[in-house]
């Protein structure tokens, strides 16, 4: 791999593992509230938050041998997961379901530009992005199957919580997130 490729699978590592200390933010930020609020909703945060912290462990075991460090804005990746998790579940339950809705969106399309630039580059790295993202892609879809209601204001926080993904995102990897976008999509 050139110095280019190490530099951006290193950027993969370091804003994968920012992201998950995001969602465990969010996760228990919504425990907290639903466990006043909205019980019901319970087993699947929990559930949920543990797949995060294996997530963030696997993606922080990984960092050495591939010259990553964790991300200096780690702190406004959970401040900013923590606001986000307080402010949907006080909301109510489906907007708790509109935000894992948007934040997992996000995330599985920067997975596969992710996978698409780790093709042949990186088999070990891609296997367990791979693994994560089947996970990933539990919790988005469940969060699909319970939304229940669709609305401008829904649709509006939805759109807010995947453009601040997106830029903390492109933040945290000096911008190699759009890079890899485009170069997918000039590929296809």
């Amino acid at each position: 791999m050139n110095k280019r490729d190490q530099l951006t699978t290193a950027r993969i590592l370091t804003v994968n593992h920012a992201g998950e200390a995001g969602a465990i933010k969010i996760y228990e930020a919504q425990i907290v509230v639903c466990r006043i609020l909205h019980r019901d909703l319970l087993p699947f945060l929990e559930e949920t938050l543990a797949h995060e912290i294996e997530h963030k462990q696997l993606f922080r075991d990984a960092m050495p041998a591939r010259g990553a460090r964790p991300c200096y804005t780690l702190w406004i990746w959970g401040l900013g997961g923590w606001l986000l998790g307080l402010t949907t579940a006080l909301l109510g339950k489906n907007m708790v379901w509109i935000c894992t809705e948007a934040v997992e969106e996000t995330v599985h399309q920067h997975l596969n530009e992710q996978l698409h630039f780790l093709d042949g580059k990186d088999d070990a790295l891609a296997g367990m992005i791979r693994s994560i993202q089947d996970e990933e892609l539990s919790h988005l879809q469940h969060a699909q199957q319970e939304i229940v209601q669709r609305n401008p204001l829904t649709k509006l926080v939805g759109n807010i919580i995947a453009m601040s993904t997106n830029l903390v995102i492109w933040l945290s990897t000096q911008g190699d997130s759009a890079k890899m976008a485009r170069a997918i999509r000039q590929q296809v």
